[in-house]
C-alpha cells in the first residue's frame, strides 16, 4: 500500500492552502494508500538553524515525528504560498531543520555532490500565488521552484516532482476557486 504524505506550508489555517489541502486529503482517501499529513503551523520547534551543519541542534518531537513520516512516505505533496518569489518563513525553518545531512542526504568524502537518501519517493509541489504563473516563469525565472524543486527535493534524491500553479488567488471568483478545488480532489484521487 503506498505512503501517501500531505505538507502544508501555509501558517493561516484560514487560508486557501488548508481548503486545498484539505481538498487533496479528501481526494486521496477514497484510494486505498495509507494517508498522513503535516501542518507545519501546528509544530512546536525552532525554526532556526542555529549552527549550520557545524552541529546539530537538538530536534523537538515534533521535527522527529516528521522525519518519520518523510522517510516513510512513498508520495510527498506539498502545500505552500508563493511569497517574494519564495517559500512562506516557517516553512522554510522547517526543511532547514529536518532536511539534514544523514536524515535526507550525506556527503561522501573525496566527492563534490552528495547522495541523496529520500531516492525512491515522489512529490507534487501545489504553489498558490496573488501574481500569473508566467509571471514567476518570464520575470522572475522561478527562484522558488529553483530552491525547493532542484535544491532541496532533487538534491535529496525525489523524483519524479510535478508542480501545480494556483494563481492568481487575490483575484480569483468563487467559480475559479471551486474548480481549483475540484482540479486538487482528482489529483488526490490519483495520488499525483
Amino acid at each position: 500500500m503506498r505512503q501517501i504524505l500531505i505538507i502544508n506550508g501555509h501558517p493561516d489555517k484560514q487560508s486557501y492552502n488548508y481548503a486545498l489541502y484539505d481538498a487533496y486529503k479528501s481526494g486521496a482517501n477514497k484510494t486505498n494508500a495509507v494517508i498522513d499529513t503535516i501542518n507545519i503551523s501546528e509544530l512546536d520547534f525552532n525554526p532556526n538553524l542555529r549552527f549550520g551543519y557545524r552541529q546539530r541542534t537538538e530536534l523537538e518531537p515534533d521535527l522527529k515525528d516528521a522525519i518519520d513520516k518523510i522517510k516513510i512516505a512513498d508520495h510527498i505533496v506539498w502545500f505552500f504560498p508563493l511569497w517574494w518569489a519564495g517559500l512562506p518563513a516557517l516553512m522554510k525553518g522547517f526543511i532547514d531543520r529536518t532536511f539534514l545531512p544523514g536524515i535526507t542526504f550525506d556527503f561522501i568524502e573525496g566527492k563534490s555532490a552528495p547522495i541523496g537518501l529520500l531516492k525512491g519517493k515522489t512529490s507534487r509541489i501545489i504553489i498558490t500565488t496573488d501574481t500569473p504563473k508566467w509571471y514567476d516563469y518570464i520575470i522572475m525565472k522561478r527562484p522558488a521552484l529553483k530552491q525547493f524543486k532542484k535544491g532541496t527535493l532533487e538534491y535529496c534524491g525525489i523524483g519524479p516532482i510535478k508542480v501545480t500553479y494556483i494563481s492568481p488567488i487575490i483575484s480569483s471568483t468563487l467559480d475559479a476557486r471551486n474548480t481549483w478545488l475540484k482540479k486538487v480532489i482528482k489529483l488526490g484521487e490519483k495520488l499525483k
